[in-house]
């Protein structure tokens, strides 16, 4: 993040406090705190305020932070979070109402409340809304964390044969996300056979079988930034119901892309997918059909039939159709889409699939 970039943040950030009409921000949420700092730690918090940003940290992370907040103040806190918090907005000026973040816990809020003499204000949105939007650095570290997934992908379907366990196959692909110069973006979903028709399976021991089929839901993250894919494909020969029940969610995924550009509304890119499944006589999977993507794996917008409003430019989502038959099989196929103005870009398109 470089000076220019940190500025145009804060001042969509400072928008949302004033509209709050409050007179900073205590952001309590690891996501916002690296947004607004840089700062990848944890067990810190970031205060927004008229003319400076701070990082409130401890001594595990004061090297980390000084490496990564190029563009914010550092206080090293020597006592609990609430007391260092209210020690810092003490005697200033204008500091008549803070907004803290919603997701803070209960016991938190009940300590800053105790500690400071200013008014609190729950927020919630200000940070996330202006995540929403991705600019040229976040595309370009969702753009190299598609490539370490694909490349990480590649390598796990060498060792895809019979007799591996789904668990053993998850360890697989967590290490060569790891070996490609990533980490994982959440715990890695393999599902064999009829396992795949539940959307969130946890891998098992169950092995392998010859003539079997393969659901990997997985990511990367790379500067902080996830991506989000899922393949499937078959082991020996596919039987003929998956056969059919692929192209179906193949082609339902392509009349959502299709339709996504800025301006569009975004329950109909939901219905879109859907609509090809249900014609093809197939029951219809119940959650949405794409999220956004960034520092978190879900963020805004949710493409779904409950979504308001329309796709903006800079947009970051996925797009995941599928179809479950319980007992039998699932399909899922997920990517990674910028939306631009009269389009979208799938950033995850290297990464190979039937």
């Amino acid at each position: 993040m470089d000076s220019h970039t940190h500025k145009v943040r804060l001042r969509g950030i400072r928008a949302g406090i004033a509209r709050l009409k409050a007179d900073c921000l205590i952001a309590t949420k690891p996501a916002n705190v690296t947004y607004l700092t840089g700062f990848t730690g944890d067990d810190s918090w970031a205060v927004v305020l008229p003319g400076a940003v701070i990082l409130v940290t401890d001594s595990r992370y004061s090297e980390q932070a000084a490496a990564q907040c190029r563009f914010c103040r550092i206080v090293e806190r020597k006592e609990a979070m609430a007391k260092a918090i209210a020690e810092l907005l003490r005697n200033r000026r204008g500091i008549k109402t803070a907004a803290v973040e919603k997701s803070i816990s209960l016991a938190n809020f009940q300590s800053l409340k105790k500690n400071l003499s200013c008014r609190l204000k729950a927020a919630e949105g200000i940070v996330e809304s202006a995540r929403r939007k991705k600019d040229n650095s976040e595309v370009s570290a969702i753009r190299a964390a598609a490539k370490i997934a694909a490349r990480a992908f590649e390598r796990v379907l060498r060792h895809v044969k019979p007799g591996l366990t789904e668990n053993k196959l998850a360890g697989i692909v967590d290490f060569e996300i790891r070996k490609a110069g990533g980490t994982n973006s959440f715990e890695t979903i393999v599902a064999f056979g009829p396992n795949a028709s539940r959307p969130h399976h946890q891998p098992t021991s169950r092995k392998l079988r010859k003539n079997d089929t393969v659901l990997i839901d997985f990511g990367a993250r790379h500067n902080g930034y996830c991506c989000d894919l899922t393949r499937c494909f078959p082991v020996g020969t596919a039987g003929g119901l998956y056969t059919r029940v692929y192209a179906v969610v193949k082609q339902a995924q392509a009349a959502a892309l299709k339709m996504v550009k800025a301006g569009v509304e975004i329950s109909s890119i939901d219905a879109a997918a859907k609509e090809i499944i249900k014609k093809a006589g197939l029951p219809v999977y119940d959650h949405g059909t794409g999220h956004g993507l960034g520092l978190e794996i879900h963020e805004l917008p949710v493409v779904s039939n409950k979504s308001k409003g329309t796709l903006r430019v800079g947009d970051m989502i996925t797009i995941e159709p599928a179809v479950y038959i319980p007992g039998r099989l699932g399909v899922r196929i997920e990517d990674d889409i910028l939306v631009t103005k009269n389009g979208c870009v799938v950033l995850t398109a290297n990464c190979p699939k039937g």
